[in-house]
């Protein structure tokens, strides 16, 4: 049985990692809820749910929440790998809005709107086609529905040298994504030399691909 904590991305919550938890039986599983209001304040989070558990963790990050593994598990004896699923690594002194503007354009990265406040969403009508393609469309509203309204901050502030210098990683790479680009999610795994897992699906592998996403961390974690 291994420990497994789950850290969803912006925009989301931890209810998206509901299907991999079910897939996930036999082990024990805790989802973060982050509160998006700043990258500091989400590794913060992070540790104190790895805190939870005194034997050794695995720690999965998707999207922005592979900045949050990156940073949560430096210097943390609790974390011994990373899982990385569809995830930003961002390297010393660079944020997600860096590296984004080092990829490719994405129909995605389009659909994200900005209040006045800076606080970010995504169009809720292109929410499901550019995040969750392959999810039942039922799926794709209820993810628009309940979106989480995620801070500037979380984007735009630089790493700390990341823990995936020092810990073993793993990364399951969308081919199909509209919100990430694929290459430079190739990018992410090559650089972390990554045990690369590819999954033709969308940015949202969590409900067409359960099981594989599953097979990808428990093999991480064993």
């Amino acid at each position: 049985m291994a420990n497994i904590v789950l850290v969803h991305g912006a925009f989301s919550d931890g209810s998206t990692w509901g299907p991999v938890i079910t897939a996930l039986r036999g082990h024990r599983v805790l989802g973060v809820q982050l509160p998006l209001t700043s990258l500091t304040a989400d590794i913060a989070w992070t540790r104190r749910a790895i805190e939870e558990f005194d034997e050794p963790v695995t720690l999965v990050g998707h999207s922005y929440g592979g900045s949050v593994i990156s940073g949560a598990a430096v210097d943390n004896a609790r974390v011994s790998r990373l899982v990385f699923v569809a995830a930003f690594a961002p390297d010393t002194g660079e944020s997600v809005a860096s590296l984004t503007d080092g990829g490719a354009a994405t129909p995605g990265m389009a659909a994200i709107q900005r209040a006045a406040d800076g606080w970010a969403t995504v169009d809720p009508d292109r929410f499901g086609p550019g995040l969750a393609a392959d999810a039942p469309t039922a799926t794709q509203h209820i993810l628009s529905a309940v979106q989480k309204r995620t801070h500037p901050d979380c984007f735009t502030t630089p790493s700390g040298r990341p823990a995936w210098h020092d810990l073993p990683c793993s990364y399951l790479l969308c081919t199909e994504d509209l919100m990430l680009d694929p290459a430079l999610q190739r990018h992410f795994a090559e650089r972390t030399e990554s045990t690369l897992t590819e999954l033709r699906a969308s940015h949202f592998p969590h409900f067409a691909h359960a099981e594989v996403v599953a097979s990808a961390i428990t093999s991480a974690a064993s």
